[in-house]
């Protein structure tokens, strides 16, 4: 199975089952391949690899070597066009030259449980050639700076809520005046109070967010999951380190700024889900999940450009770079409409 990013000839999500889905996955970077950059990088659609059964997965010459047990078939793949690699089958087997390569190269590769939900991702120790400067500057930032950081992104995830209430047929309007002034550090919990009335709207009175809850939650729980790999890469990438939050501080926690910048990108999220839910999908299965993967190239606006999610991340993050700099005040985040 395979599917293709909007706007983009790149094939992006490959779920790979068998060698016969290898064919369709033997892709080169077409011209029509957006390429943009941030603080100076140039950034282009990364591609995800979801294994599913149990292969063997080794590196040569600088390629990612998919081979199975009973068969002498076997695919490459470039490490530098991954973006990220989901290992859900308890049976694979992974060597270390490749697993280094990855992380080297800012893939994100994520491990899966038996029960097929992420539960771990392997950190680069360094993932950016200003890292020093990056985190110098990062353990200054002044408790005020945090709050108007806070602010900007409580705001944001907010708006973007009551935008996915009125995609939905929803009435979004009601979030207006949650939004609309929020305070430094969102002392009165206008996320708070945010959620309680989106989720009994988007869903209905009954619901609860819940982590083991009923449907969708676990289509949230893995979507989520997702985009937190995907902000912790955009983080490291920068030369963040997402250990040192902005909000979230629990001493168990080993991404919380991942969690705090991902607020405004939740949304995203919330309206795939809930559009799969509304098709009729309840169970977690991997049909779903590849639905759930095109989440990393849905179209993001940031002011007047589109993005995909996964670039659209780099520029958040590389713009919280510079505000921990000094060199704005203004966070890039995400704006459904």
């Amino acid at each position: 199975l395979i599917s293709k990013a909007r706007n983009y000839d790149l094939p992006y999500v490959c779920i790979i089952h068998n060698f016969a889905d290898m064919p369709l996955c033997r892709v080169t970077t077409s011209k029509s391949t957006n390429l943009e950059k941030s603080n100076g990088r140039e950034l282009m659609i990364k591609q995800t690899l979801f294994f599913t059964t149990p292969v063997r997965l080794s590196l040569k010459n600088c390629q990612l070597v998919v081979s199975w047990k009973d068969s002498d078939d076997q695919l490459t793949r470039p490490i530098e066009d991954l973006g990220c690699v989901i290992l859900e089958n308890q049976m694979i087997s992974v060597t270390l030259p490749l697993l280094g390569e990855l992380v080297r190269n800012n893939v994100a590769v994520i491990l899966c449980d038996s029960k097929g939900m992420p539960c771990a991702m392997l950190q680069p120790l360094e993932a950016n050639a200003t890292q020093a400067e990056s985190l110098k500057a990062q353990l200054a930032v002044s408790e005020p700076m945090k709050k108007q950081a806070w602010r900007q992104i409580i705001e944001a995830k907010i708006r973007n809520q009551a935008a996915v209430l009125m995609r939905m047929g929803k009435e979004g309007v009601a979030l207006k005046p949650l939004y609309e002034n929020v305070k430094s550090g969102d002392t009165d919990n206008r996320e708070g109070q945010a959620a309680r009335l989106y989720w009994s709207t988007l869903l209905g009175r009954g619901f609860r967010r819940e982590r083991d809850g009923e449907p969708p939650n676990a289509m949230l729980n893995y979507g989520y999951a997702i985009l937190r790999a995907a902000t912790a890469r955009a983080l490291m990438g920068s030369g963040l380190m997402p250990g040192l939050g902005i909000f979230h501080r629990n001493r168990y926690n080993a991404f919380p700024l991942a969690d705090d910048v991902m607020e405004p990108y939740r949304p995203y999220v919330d309206e795939m889900v809930c559009r799969l839910y509304d098709q009729g999908a309840v169970d977690l299965t991997k049909e779903v999940k590849a639905e759930l993967l095109r989440l990393l190239t849905t179209d993001v606006n940031m002011g007047k450009v589109t993005r995909p999610l996964q670039i659209a991340l780099t520029f958040t993050t590389a713009s919280l770079v510079k505000y921990y700099a000094g060199e704005i005040k203004k966070l890039s985040l995400p704006i459904m409409t």
